[in-house]
């Protein structure tokens, strides 16, 4: 029997083993999507105890948490950290073959040193060693991310948003790039004509720009499109539930614009017409500027209304939705590929029966420009798991070319996540070392299947971002 977690972790061959430690781990971290705050990066946050940065803002444990039978008051509730600790310690072995068994572990491990089980005998220990630990400053936000090898990292923000925080990374000469990437998301919510003018006033106040007409909003987004440029931002994020690509004119669009704007609610048709036309020009927006566009596709949000009054959006009661979009986004990408404004794309599903669809579909419309230029993204938010991920290769490898793959990410809003790239290289790396031992991909191709592991963890996505 093996021990748990040991330094071959996860790697069934030798293959797989020399792979993964003399190619994989020791690559630097691009973490192109995640939701840190970058107020907590410039200002080098320290945390207070193991409690804030391990529970707060992860709603994957907090939804292992309710499964557990823990009381809200321990997850997001107002209970001494040390409880809410506790709680989560008394989860940890119900969730035996969850990849937060894993994940846990993992950081526990390679942020703080600790290779002991979690668990509600161990869980005092832990709490107080790690918490004496966060008040050092070698470990702090910025000397946990330099610790984890990181060298880029994307945020998501909003085009209202200041920025104001990004410059201030980038004007002290913090050695870990840290880049804004664009969410237009808000831009397109005109489904609620309140919240949506008040959003609208947010965007006028950084624009600098009145807001009165659809011109005018996309002159205000552009504006702010070309700021995000100056701070370095090469990228687009966009969480959709559907993909939107109905006929419109604009006219239409226009007049949708000032019924919103006159506090008027629109119907269906008209949602999806304006939605569809915000993409577009969104993604001229991007292509014009060189950048990536990325789509996340297939989520369901916000599902239970109680729960959602109480706490908000963005605290674990979303889930995996089945609208079918291909016919819609085969229409919006070409559109943009017969006008020459179709930007380098990363498509993302968060339904495990779209694997094969998407990449199918995306590749449609590689033209020989760039290589990759059309990505099927890592294993997204349910799918992060090892058999997501090992579908995901699977469905790239079949049907695409794994060896172009821009690698993971880790799409949170932990400063302890970064050993979920670990977790990913190590089993890219078992794949690919089962298929040499079995005799499925040729010993004398070595040094090439090396430099692929080299690529997919890192020279992939340094190249295809421009950084």
């Amino acid at each position: 029997m093996r021990a748990f977690m040991d330094s071959d972790f996860l790697l069934k061959t030798d293959t797989a083993r020399e792979l993964y430690h003399k190619h994989a781990s020791k690559q630097p971290v691009i973490d192109y999507h995640c939701h840190l705050d970058p107020q907590m990066i410039a200002e080098n946050y320290q945390f207070a105890d193991l409690a804030e940065i391990w529970l707060g803002g992860d709603h994957y444990k907090w939804r292992a948490m309710r499964a557990n039978g823990i009381p809200e008051p321990y997850i997001t509730g107002d209970k001494p950290p040390y409880e809410k600790f506790a709680k989560w310690a008394e989860t940890m072995p119900y969730t035996m073959r969850n990849p937060l068994y894993h994940w846990t572990h993992l950081e526990l491990s390679r942020v703080f040193g600790i290779d002991k089980i979690l668990n509600p005998a161990t869980a005092r220990e832990i709490y107080e060693e790690c918490t004496a630990k966060l008040q050092t400053p070698a470990y702090r936000a910025q000397e946990i991310m330099k610790q984890m090898n990181v060298e880029v990292v994307c945020t998501t923000d909003d085009p209202a948003d200041s920025l104001a925080y990004h410059k201030a990374i980038k004007d002290s000469g913090f050695s870990v790039k840290v880049f804004p990437t664009w969410r237009p998301d808000k831009a397109m919510a005109i489904e609620n004509p309140a919240l949506y003018n008040e959003y609208i006033t947010r965007l006028e106040e950084a624009a600098g720009i009145s807001v009165l007409t659809f011109d005018h909003l996309l002159d205000a987004l552009q504006k702010r499109h070309d700021y995000f440029a100056e701070m370095g931002c090469t990228v687009s994020d966009h969480g959709l539930d559907t993909f939107y690509a109905e006929p419109y004119t604009e006219v239409e669009i226009h007049a949708i614009f000032l019924k919103v704007r006159a506090g008027k609610m629109v119907d269906d048709k008209e949602l999806a017409k304006f939605r569809s036309a915000m993409l577009y020009e969104g993604a001229c927006m991007d292509a014009r500027s060189g950048w990536v566009q990325q789509f996340h596709v297939s989520a369901i949000r916000n599902n239970n209304t109680k729960m959602f009054k109480l706490i908000g959006a963005d605290t674990g009661f979303d889930a995996i939705h089945d609208h079918h979009f291909v016919v819609a986004m085969n229409r919006f990408f070409d559109r943009l590929n017969s006008e020459g404004m179709l930007a380098k794309t990363i498509l993302y599903n968060l339904n495990p029966r779209d694997n094969d669809l998407l990449v199918t579909n995306a590749y449609n419309f590689n033209d020989g420009s760039f290589p990759g230029k059309m990505q099927f993204g890592a294993a997204w938010w349910f799918l992060d798991q090892m058999k997501g991920m090992q579908d995901q290769i699977n469905s790239l490898s079949a049907l695409g070319l794994l060896s172009r793959f821009v690698g993971m990410l880790t799409d949170s809003r932990s400063f302890l996540s970064y050993p979920r790239h670990e977790y990913f290289r190590r089993i890219l790396c078992n794949v690919l070392g089962n298929d040499v031992e079995n005799g499925e991909l040729p010993e004398s191709e070595w040094p090439f299947i090396c430099r692929m592991v080299e690529n997919i963890c890192y020279y992939n996505a340094k190249n295809y971002f421009g950084w």
